[in-house]
Order: C-alpha cells, then structure tokens, then sequence
C-alpha cells in the first residue's frame, strides 16, 4: 500500500538532507531530487536547468529521456518554460500548452509531440541570486495546485543549497566558480555514462543506474568514479561486472531505463 502523501514528502526531505549531510555528490542529489518531484508532485517528471557565468541553461537532471531531451531543446531554440522563470525569476505556469503555440512557436509544439499537456517551472536561487530552472511536466492539461507549486519551490531550494554548500558564497564570483564546477563534474559524468553505455550495450539511463549504483556500493563521490572512467583508470567493463556481480542482472538499471 502506498504510503501517505505527507509521509513521503517527510521521506523525500529527510533523504536529500541525509545525503548532503554525508556528502554526497551534488550530481547525484540533483537526480534524486527530479525523481522526487515525479513522484510527490501532479506531474509526470521533471528536469532541472543550470545557469553559467553567461546566462546559458544547460541540463543538469531529468528524470526522464523524453524531459531531457525537452529540457535540451528549450536550450537550444532559446524559448520555453525553464528559460523565461529563469529570467524573470519567478514561476512559469502553463495549464494548456495547445495555448502556448504563440508564446513558445517551437517548444510548445515538440512538448506536445511527446506527450505533454501542461508545464510549469519554479525558480533555483540562492542568496538573492537566480541560479538556474526546474520545470515540471504532465501529460494531463490543468493548473498546478497550490500545495504542489509551494513544495515544488521548496524542492527547488533544497537543490539549490545542495549547490551551493559553502555558506560564504554568497556573492556573484564565489557562486559562479561553484557552478561552473557543478557544470563540469555534469560534462565528466555524461562522457563516464557514454562509456558505460557502449561497454554494457545499455541506454544512457541504465548506465547512470549502474555508474550510481558502483559509486554507492564502494561508498566514492559519483563524480569521482566518473572521472576515472574518463580517465581510463577504471574500465567500464570491471565496473559492469562488478555491479552485476553484486546485484545480479541489472533490476536497478532496468529500473532506471524505465524511467529513462
């Protein structure tokens, strides 16, 4: 039986708390967080958008491929529900993309092709300073509820100081270099994803699930383990077999490939 709502929320906030209090990667809170946001809020999934020092988005997390790569696409046409709450700095509701073909000509329409109804995004920030996106997705039109949009904030603050975990960065230069690291450990972690995909013949969803799962058995920082994958200093292959070893074949990345 599903537990209540209330009691998976206390879940979802206790568990991101216990692992930034362990420190655990930054990378792999920001996952556990979009995953958190598709099962606590009314939505299907959810993607999360980083700025650099230039203002450029770029994908962080998703919890599904088909988020991500909507997420990429706002990106890269430059329009969309994550670029203008980042902008303007507060929230994005739309209860209707069939509406939003004249505000967004390009996302609305790829959004709707595949399968979303409605979008909304809440601000990240920290410290008065705007940091990034994290929209949400649903295959159902209709308004986000007000319950919803204040713990989706809330989410969004969580990952926020998940960050930025040095308290004195609290001005423009100290957060930017933060951000431009979380912005290369994501390049590093893509390109150790890549490799376990090819090694494994796995889709990159599954590879993040295996990556995840090696770095949680051996109790390392995912970013750690991603640049030794890049750095051959660690074969994809030991790596697979490895996880597989421990866990059989492959329930978790299976999971995860569900998930995308």
């Amino acid at each position: 039986m599903t537990a209540p709502r209330e009691h998976r929320v206390t879940h979802a906030f206790v568990t991101l708390a216990a692992s930034l209090a362990g420190g655990e990667d930054p990378l792999a809170l920001l996952e556990l967080l979009v995953e958190h946001c598709a099962e606590l809020l009314d939505v299907d999934s959810a993607g999360l958008l980083l700025a650099d020092r230039h203002d450029v988005l770029h994908v962080m997390a998703a919890s599904t491929s088909q988020t991500r790569d909507l997420e990429l696409f706002q990106v890269q046409r430059g329009e969309g529900p994550c670029k203008d709450c980042y902008h303007g700095g507060h929230p994005v509701l739309v209860a209707d993309l069939a509406r939003a073909d004249g505000r967004w000509p390009s996302f609305a329409p790829a959004a709707r092709a595949a399968g979303f109804a409605s979008v909304h995004a809440v601000p990240m920030r920290f410290s008065g300073h705007r940091l990034g996106a994290l929209g949400l997705f649903s295959g159902r039109p209709g308004a986000l509820g007000e319950a919803d949009l204040q713990l989706a904030q809330a989410l969004a603050d969580v990952s926020s100081i998940t960050l930025v975990q040095d308290r004195a960065a609290t001005d423009r230069d100290s957060l930017n270099a933060q951000l431009e690291g979380a912005l290369q450990s994501r390049i590093v972690l893509e390109q150790a994803k890549g490799l376990l995909a090819q090694a494994g013949e796995l889709d990159m969803g599954a590879a993040f699930a295996v990556l995840r799962t090696f770095s949680r058995d051996r109790n390392a920082k995912l970013s750690d383990v991603a640049r030794a994958l890049v750095a051959r200093t660690l074969a994809a292959s030991d790596v697979l077999a490895d996880v597989r070893s421990r866990h059989g074949d492959g329930k978790d990345a299976r999971a995860d490939r569900r998930r995308g």
